[in-house]
């Protein structure tokens, strides 16, 4: 009879039936020629040799039966565990695939997420620029209306200078021009009195 089946807690296999049978055989053999030898009887002798090669022979047949079978068995529990192990490769690399395939979708959703946010930096950057651009053109045109504002600020007080200049001119013409108006009068009123 085969021993037991194979646990995975133990890999140790328990003593067979005839394994224990093949010992008792080779031990009654050695006990009959044992008993033989002691009795000195030349035939006892003979027939416990031709006994105990008989036994021998019986118990080396059942040992190597027993041996048969659990090369048989071994290699059934290998072949399971080749099967099992090709199983749980199967469910590993689909599980593999599986997890491969969710890592490579993440992937492209951060790689389409990173280009939306690089075209929104560029458009960002882009509009960035030109209000840069439209700030520094008003900035000169501001600097350029100052400078003018400035110009005709120093004109216009060019101006008001001239004026009181020929305002003051003109009083003096018109007092000048009264002087000789009346100077002109009074001549004309002396000839025609005259």
């Amino acid at each position: 009879m085969a021993s037991p089946p194979v646990t995975q807690a133990t890999r140790r296999r328990q003593r067979s039936i005839r394994v224990t049978t093949a010992v008792g055989l080779i031990v009654l053999a050695a006990l009959v020629v044992a008993g033989a030898a002691v009795s000195g009887s030349w035939l006892l002798v003979t027939i416990a040799a031709g006994l105990g090669v008989a036994l021998g022979a019986a118990a080396t047949r059942i040992t190597h039966t027993e041996l048969v079978a659990s090369r048989v068995e071994a290699a059934r529990d290998r072949a399971a565990q080749a099967v099992a192990y090709n199983e749980l490769t199967e469910v590993r690399t689909s599980e593999h695939a599986a997890y491969v395939a969710d890592v490579q979708s993440r992937i492209n959703e951060k790689e389409q997420a990173l280009d939306e946010l690089e075209l929104a930096l560029s458009l960002s950057q882009r509009r960035a620029a030109t209000s840069t651009r439209k700030r520094n053109a008003e900035g000169r045109r501001a600097a350029g209306l100052q400078v003018r504002l400035t110009e005709a600020e120093e004109r216009a007080g060019i101006a008001q200078l001239r004026v009181v200049e020929l305002e003051q001119e003109v009083l003096a013409l018109r007092a000048e021009l009264e002087a000789v108006t009346a100077a002109w009068h009074s001549v004309e009123h002396l000839r025609k009195h005259a």
